[in-house]
């Protein structure tokens, strides 16, 4: 009987050594991560990919530094045209023309901007108020989450490129932009 208990323990002997090898190399491992390894460095420099890549190139617009976004200038487009291309392009299309991949299933199919048949007002006012709020009974979501100066470059945007502008005096515009958030 005990030759056969020797011998059992003989079988048993390569599973703890594979046990015993395996932790060794767990804790070897979790050594070298702990003790030895730098980590990984998590301090990533993001970089805008359609900023400029010259060394004395002009720093980076910044909306947060305009006083007066309702007053359009060419920096204040620019920034609204990239707006465009994150928040508005898949339904209205690259040039705003109402043929976004993701807008061909929608009825009624987004608004051609460049034409500028408007259903909700003409001018800066209607289209600040139609971005804030969307267009109930249509697939034009609202963009309310939007800071009110990103909502203002895209509304400079949608002036720059459409056929009908509005008649919206300055004036008008920055007493409604005094109200709005």
């Amino acid at each position: 009987m005990s030759d056969q208990q020797d011998h059992s323990y003989h079988y048993n002997r390569g599973g703890m050594y594979a046990f015993m090898f395996s932790m060794v190399l767990v804790f070897s491992f979790f050594f070298y991560l702990v003790a030895i390894h730098k980590g990984v460095d998590l301090d990533e420099k993001v970089v805008d990919p359609h900023a400029p890549q010259a060394e004395n190139a002009a720093p980076a617009f910044d909306i947060n530094s305009v006083k007066e976004p309702w007053v359009s200038t060419p920096e204040l487009v620019a920034y609204g045209k990239k707006q465009f291309e994150t928040n508005c392009s898949m339904c209205h299309g690259p040039e705003g023309k109402g043929d976004g991949p993701a807008g061909q299933g929608l009825k009624p199919p987004p608004r051609n901007l460049v034409e500028g048949k408007w259903t909700q007002g003409v001018g800066a006012i209607a289209h600040f108020k139609v971005l804030e709020h969307g267009i109930p009974g249509s697939s034009m979501p609202s963009f309310g989450q939007l800071k009110a100066a990103d909502r203002w470059a895209l509304v400079q945007f949608v002036q720059s490129i459409t056929q009908n502008k509005g008649n919206d005096t300055p004036a008008q515009i920055a007493e409604f932009a005094k109200t709005a958030k």
